[in-house]
């Protein structure tokens, strides 16, 4: 689990320059039994109406990319 987590913040990490120009950021909050990560959207990020492209098109590729076995990446409020 360490190892996935590892992989996870890399990723968020990779992501996060982006999120930040814009006044957010990202937190890991899970990955569970069946590799579905959840993440907590913070600062601008949170309220934005982009959060869900951003997630879906940025956060969740970088994830997936450096662990496929990832089935879904949801953000909780």
């Amino acid at each position: 689990m360490t190892n996935k987590i590892s992989k996870i913040e890399e990723a968020l990490n990779s992501v996060r320059p982006f999120l930040k120009t814009d006044g957010g950021d990202v937190e890991l909050v899970n990955i569970d039994e069946n590799n579905v990560v959840t993440l907590k959207l913070l600062g601008a990020c949170s309220g934005c109406s982009m959060s869900h492209m951003t997630m879906k098109a940025g956060i969740e590729e970088a994830i997936k990319k450096v662990l496929p076995e990832v089935t879904s990446v949801i953000a909780i409020d």
